[in-house]
């Protein structure tokens, strides 16, 4: 932890270059935002075969229990 008048260890073009890191929080927001979705009993948008296709909140919930966080 750092404050303003710190610097962090790490740049932002070494943070930027860690793609791996970048897509991981990415997956784990994209996942959070669709589970509190779906909770709320709302449909999620999703892109499949270049498409928007809408799931429910049911079919939102069973897929996203079981599978792991990455």
């Amino acid at each position: 932890m750092f404050t303003m008048t710190q610097r962090p260890e790490t740049s932002i073009p070494e943070l930027l270059s860690d793609h791996a890191a970048i897509e991981a929080v990415r997956s784990r927001a994209a996942r959070e935002a669709a589970l509190k979705t779906a909770a709320a009993g709302k449909p999620v948008a999703v892109w499949r075969d270049g498409a928007v296709v809408w799931l429910q909140p049911e079919e939102v919930l069973a897929r996203l229990s079981a599978k792991p966080v990455a």
